[in-house]
């Protein structure tokens, strides 16, 4: 057995001519098939990220005013972002609060001349949907393996690992595509906070009257029979939320009649999320984008 060490000695040097740090220590012909597994599932992570922000834009503006700056992050490494961006931005476009990028000619409906449908993002969600299910053909081709491998692998193995890559391949030039031409509609957002933010500001107007020496149950019931009366001027008569304008008209307020702007200011209900934001773009994703700098300066061209 003196060769063995001749036999170490030539599987280190081949693994660093290959571009390798380790190497699996044990294995036979093949690297084991849970490899493939541990591959696919990141992609299909991937997949999962860009369906869901793809398609999600119904989410409270004010939360959305917080979390904003993530859009920037897009272009990430692959586990974290797919199918959620794209699943939110269809849905903030339904509401009129963000558009992908729309062609000068494009049509939005070959149906509706009016709409403007998100069709980069709709691909990506289909993609998506694809990537992730190819997770599954390596699971099944390493459970059903015979013993140390089994040839039935191969093919299946030629077409979801290439469909995987090419897949993301895709998903992530449509998403860069997306972001560098993302159109926001401020005041539409500023319109929707108007609208909502009286019903989630009560909870601080209770805190604010308590403080200023109110019984806190004696608030929470002036407030609910206050809240849905204004609920049903905007559900039943389509009209503006007037709840506040009912809150200074009710003299039990009084005392707190003064803050009312200061309880009403959006910033206020974000909390640290810009903060954090800011510190996760420096600490985590600056770094891991700097060694790609060169080829992040080109720009995604797509044939609609």
């Amino acid at each position: 057995m003196s060769f063995l060490p001749k036999v170490e000695q030539l599987d280190k040097m081949v693994t660093e001519k290959a571009g390798f740090k380790r190497a699996f220590i044990i294995t036979g012909q093949t690297y084991t098939r849970k490899v493939d597994i541990e591959v696919l599932s990141v992609l299909a992570s991937l997949g999962a990220s860009v369906h869901k922000l793809f398609r999600s834009q119904e989410k409270s503006d004010v939360v959305l005013a917080s979390r904003a700056p993530l859009l920037r992050v897009w272009v990430l490494p692959v586990p974290l972002l797919f199918p959620q961006i794209c699943t939110d931005i269809r849905l903030l476009a339904n509401l009129k609060e963000m558009e992908e990028p729309f062609e000068k000619q494009q049509i939005g409906s070959s149906a509706m001349p009016y709409k403007r449908n998100p069709m980069r993002s709709e691909r990506c969600c289909s993609l998506a949907r694809h990537l992730m299910i190819l997770v599954t053909d390596p699971l099944q081709t390493a459970s059903v393996q015979w013993f140390e491998r089994t040839l039935d692998d191969s093919a299946n193995r030629r077409i979801c690992l290439a469909e995987a890559f090419l897949t993301a391949d895709t998903i992530l030039n449509t998403l860069q595509n997306i972001s560098e031409g993302l159109v926001v509609y401020p005041k539409v957002i500023e319109r929707r906070i108007r609208q909502e933010l009286p019903f989630m500001a009560t909870e601080n107007i209770i805190m604010a009257m308590v403080k200023a020496g109110g019984n806190r149950q004696d608030c929470h019931e002036k407030i609910r029979v206050l809240s849905q009366q204004a609920a049903a001027v905007v559900k039943q008569e389509g009209g503006d939320n007037d709840l506040i304008e009912r809150i200074q008209a009710d003299a039990y307020f009084s005392p707190i009649h003064s803050q009312l702007d200061h309880l009403l200011d959006p910033s206020t209900f974000t909390g640290r999320a810009s903060q954090q934001v800011q510190r996760f773009l420096e600490e985590e994703v600056y770094p891991l984008l700097k060694p790609y700098e060169s080829v992040m300066k080109v720009k995604a061209e797509l044939c609609l």
